[in-house]
């Protein structure tokens, strides 16, 4: 092992701490890719667990909310996301909202968002589906909005999040427009409480309009993390195995094992005045 006394020089000292460091931040960065291959994967698995049940009641997973107009209710417990609920209410066709900028099958259109008023006069938005834009026209062009039916309607649908990011609303044609489901930022526009999560709509009764596409649902590509997870793990395994094979190749050399490179005569330049 006297062979090996050059790794405690400063040079090589400094090597194996920019080693170590290097490894240790890879090996962290693998376990950050980790984590979020499991909360992906927890997400997927809410996914399928919603497709699957029976609707339960809208108050057995969202609270109502209990402010005054244009505020919104608590949002639900993270693992309610995704669950089936049902509601019975009435839409209101005045205060419809166009959510635009919503790609399916590679069109650009608009998702519907209704309020569904409630019996305590509360409302849930429920996102109604995805239209195509005006016939013709740009991707910005309000389309026509299939009415509501008239009455009471009994909704199933799964409870979404608000939306994050910067959100802008603005009344247009008569309508609500806006680029994200932000729900305090909507509240504002709305004459009533507004419950703190929406419903991506499964089924109603009366029957929706045929016009109006279900809104796909995109699973979350938890498979890309558990990559980039083997992959940062690789890289730190591979920095430490780097060092140690540079170091045992220095030790043979030192050691006289390792036969210095040996010189290529014919690459070197031929003395002056030789034929």
């Amino acid at each position: 092992m006297v062979v090996y006394r050059f790794l405690l020089t400063p040079r090589w000292l400094g090597i194996l701490a920019l080693t170590l460091v290097a490894s240790a931040v890879m090996v962290l960065l693998g376990n950050w890719q980790l984590e979020r291959y499991h909360g992906r994967t927890e997400i997927n698995e809410q996914i399928d667990a919603g497709r699957r049940m029976d609707p339960v009641p809208l108050r057995d997973v969202l609270s109502a909310p209990t402010g005054g107009s244009g505020t919104v209710g608590p949002p639900p417990a993270e693992e309610k996301t995704w669950t089936k609920v049902t509601v019975t209410g009435r839409y209101d066709p005045a205060n419809v909202v166009l959510v635009r900028g919503r790609s399916v099958d590679r069109t650009v259109g608009f998702e519907v968002l209704t309020p569904l008023v409630l019996a305590d006069g509360t409302a849930v938005l429920v996102d109604r589906g995805w239209i195509p834009p005006v016939r013709g026209g740009d991707a910005t062009a309000q389309p026509d909005v299939p009415a509501v039916p008239p009455g009471d309607v009994t909704v199933a649908g799964r409870v979404r999040l608000s939306e994050s990011g910067s959100v802008g609303v603005a009344r247009r044609e008569g309508r609500l427009e806006t680029r994200r489901i932000g729900l305090e930022q909507l509240a504002r526009e709305l004459p009533y409480p507004v419950h703190g999560a929406y419903l991506l709509l499964d089924g109603q009764t009366p029957a929706a309009d045929p016009l109006f596409r279900a809104v796909p649902i995109g699973y979350t590509n938890n498979w890309q993390n558990l990559g980039y997870v083997v992959q940062w793990w690789i890289f730190a395994a591979m920095t430490l195995f780097g060092y140690g094979w540079v170091a045992r190749r220095e030790a043979r050399r030192l050691a006289g094992v390792e036969p210095e490179r040996p010189i290529d005569r014919a690459a070197e330049p031929a003395p002056q005045g030789a034929a």
